[in-house]
């Protein structure tokens, strides 16, 4: 067996059955079986030699909490994540933000094939309901971390490894029930390897809530189909998967601070108000969209020290929201202004579908070449999205002359994506190793359409990472890294200006120490970013977040997490992030005149953010953890205003889970329950912040407005799983 560096068994028992929040090393197995299925993954993830700060989360952890909310309320308890949701429970529109970063600076890859949206960069887990069920594990990276595929990382990089394939036929059924009406309906199989060689596994899944915020629904549909064929030395791998969505829309928050106060639940999204004036609701005020993966990936390993990787893939998506817009203009809709009872008429209501259709393709390699002292990989892809958006009119109050379902807008965009890279890691003395990263990447976005104007740019990046670490023994390891990223503007950057890139260095510096009794991961960071893309707090009309250059920013923090095993029966896992995130020298327009603020806040960036579980394994199979987490106080824009605070807050929750084995028709019976936010906590876990100059007698003032987004009081799920 290939001699790697491993957690103590205690530590690694615990990660894969309690909680995963602290790492996992990724240890290649002896078998010719894991270790031609992680050649998926092998060239965009690192282990324990590599200087770069990581986290793991195997298949037995998230399932421990799997019980119809998103991927991102599984990663809530990993170091520096902040998770938020639109709908209040962790089903629907869930995001996450990785040392302050937002969800569209977090590169994603599915087997390595990117999956971050070309255009708004952002990652939807609503299009992949129940993904983590057909997740072997998954790994993030905080920081720049290693050259990946797709979008740059600009707050950490999260890759997903899907199901690997099973020697004997296997069955499964899950069923979850909880509040607001939420279920979750899942079947899988796999036929085992038939003949020693082939395999077919698949999940269907349907899942349902009607959401903590009113009518903030969520109807979701999910499959995935994997084929495999094993060879002596070859691993083939067909995959299809997507998924179905329909969720009544959230993302307008709320701003009536009467309602905040004593109304939280309120939806604005699809209020209008009929001739006499009564508020009513507008019923199909959703988003809808389908989307499906195709991914057919070739391992091979040549011989004991060469291997590879090559992969084609294939995405498809088509959707819209519709929504009843109150005073839309005529001019936005190509029609001519009307008198009505000889008053001219310039505005009204309209009902209408803003509609997207895209397409996702390309191919991805690496080449693995990896002997005693040293591993070079040799990789990289060739990306290209095609995205057609356009706007129809489905109803207008006014008498004015349209067809039904006419479009008002029409636009095209096509983004390519193109890197190369090579790395390598070279043990030059027994306790020192160096670890070297050298990327290319080329860009090309061209978008002609009402929103963005006329957009083609290139952009060639080059993105080196260097590294150290010194083995001090057994028990003690430190390493210190350097990396350089470049990233291009998304869609909506464009829209709401002339953004220029922005180019981050970041510095890591850590201590690793694993002993029989613990494991202790800390991680110092500085990252200094030039024209960063800072939120300003806004949304613009689809709840997407507006951004802007900011000019110098930095952020600076350490991280420390830990798996510590308290008692025989007791262990906890704790992690802490204190940071100190800052625009250097930020100005802003301000009752009317450009005024210099000084060093502020960067939005959405709090300071402090802890997370901690404790669980007790009374019997074998059985798991109770007490799981918390707390949030610092944050601000929703970069100007420090008190109107854009987030208050911090304080959430605990109960997980329990049991499972036992059984003889006859099934193989074991698991029981889950999770008691979310056991002590009714009020708290708001995201918001939106804006300002705009409004004429006074004395001049141009500005005005300030905020909005929230409530999350869930107390709430329950359980769930049952059987395996036969």
């Amino acid at each position: 067996m290939k001699k790697t560096f491993f957690y103590p068994s205690f530590a690694l028992a615990l990660l894969t059955s309690i909680s995963g929040m602290a790492q996992e090393s990724i240890a290649v197995d002896s078998t010719k079986v894991t270790a031609l299925d992680e050649i998926l993954v092998a060239s965009i993830r690192v282990d324990d030699k590599t200087p770069i700060a990581y986290s793991n989360l195997s298949k037995e952890a998230l399932a421990k909490r799997n019980l119809g909310q998103d991927i991102p309320a599984m990663m809530n308890f990993m170091p520096s994540v902040v998770m938020t949701t639109d709908a209040g429970n962790g089903v629907g529109y869930s995001s996450i933000r990785v040392r302050g970063s937002d969800a569209t600076r977090v590169n994603v890859t599915l087997n390595g094939i990117p999956y971050n949206d070309g255009e708004s960069q952002g990652s939807f887990w609503v299009n992949m309901p129940d993904f983590t069920s057909s997740i072997q594990n998954l790994q993030l990276q905080r920081g720049v971390g290693t050259s990946t595929n797709g979008s740059a990382a600009f707050g950490a990089s999260l890759n997903l490894l899907t199901d690997s394939y099973s020697y004997k036929s296997t069955g499964e059924i899950s069923n979850s029930f909880g509040s607001y009406n939420t279920r979750k309906h899942t079947v899988k199989f796999s036929t085992g390897l038939m003949n020693n060689h082939f395999e077919l596994a698949g999940r269907l899944s349907n899942i349902h809530s009607d959401g903590y915020i009113d009518r903030a629904s969520s109807d979701l549909k999910s499959y995935f189909l994997q084929g495999t064929f094993l060879g002596k030395t070859t691993l083939i791998k067909a995959l299809a998967f997507g998924g179905d969505q329909k969720t009544y829309q959230a993302w307008n928050g709320l701003e009536d601070p009467d309602k905040l106060e004593n109304n939280r639940r309120f939806n604005t999204s699809g209020v209008y108000y009929d001739n006499a004036g009564v508020m009513k609701f507008y019923d199909n005020e959703t988003d809808n969209y389908k989307q499906d993966h195709f991914q057919l990936h070739w391992n091979e390993r040549w011989s004991e020290k060469w291997t590879s990787n090559a992969a084609l893939h294939y995405t498809m998506g088509k959707g819209y929201y519709e929504n009843y817009k109150v005073n839309g203009k005529f001019a936005e809709y190509g029609f001519s202004p009307i008198m009505v009872d000889g008053k001219e008429i310039k505005k009204t209501d309209i009902v209408r579908q803003k509609w997207l259709e895209n397409d996702f393709y390309g191919f991805t390699f690496s080449v693995n070449y990896k002997q005693e002292n040293l591993d070079v990989i040799v990789g990289g892809a060739a990306n290209r999205y095609e995205g057609n958006h356009f706007g129809t009119i489905l109803w207008v109050k006014q008498p004015v002359k349209y067809d039904y379902n006419q479009k008002y807008y029409d636009d095209d965009a096509v983004k390519t994506d193109m890197n190369a890279y090579v790395k390598a890691t070279y043990q030059f003395a027994p306790k020192w190793s160096l670890y070297g990263d050298l990327q290319f990447r080329k860009v090309q976005y061209k978008a002609d359409g009402l929103e963005t104007g006329k957009v083609n740019d290139t952009f060639d990046f080059f993105n080196p990472k260097a590294g150290i670490t010194f083995q001090a023994n057994n028990e003690n390891q430190l390493y210190f890294s350097y990396a350089r990223a470049h990233r291009e503007p998304s869609r909506n950057d464009y829209k709401d200006g002339s953004p220029k890139p922005e180019k981050l260095n970041d510095f890591e510096l850590g201590w690793r120490y694993h002993s029989e009794a613990a494991s202790v991961n800390v991680n110092a960071y500085y990252m200094r970013y030039k024209d960063q893309l800072v939120l300003t707090g806004a949304l613009n009309d689809v709840g997407a977040a507006i951004r802007e250059n900011s000019g110098d920013s930095y952020r600076l923090g350490l991280e420390i997490d830990a798996t510590v095993r308290l008692h025989q029966k007791v262990y906890w896992n704790p992690s802490v992030t204190i940071s100190d995130n800052k625009n250097i020298d930020f100005h802003t327009e301000w009752d009317g005149g450009l005024v210099n603020l000084g060093n502020t806040d960067i939005a959405f960036s709090p300071s402090f953010i802890a997370g901690n579980i404790l669980t007790y394994v009374p019997i074998k199979g059985m798991h109770i953890s007490w799981l918390t987490k707390f949030v610092g106080e944050q601000y929703m824009g970069n100007v420090d205003s008190k109107k854009s605070k987030l208050d911090s807050y304080f959430v605990n929750d109960i997980s329990m889970n049991y499972e036992f084995p059984m003889k006859g028709w099934f193989q074991s019976i698991g029981l889950s329950v999770l008691a979310n936010n056991i002590f009714d906590v009020k708290y708001l876990s995201n918001g939106y912040y804006y300002s705009y100059d409004e004429e006074t007698n004395a001049g141009l003032s500005t005005v300030e407005g905020a909005g929230y987004f409530p999350q869930a009081t107390f709430n329950v799920l359980a769930g049952l799983t059987l395996k036969f």
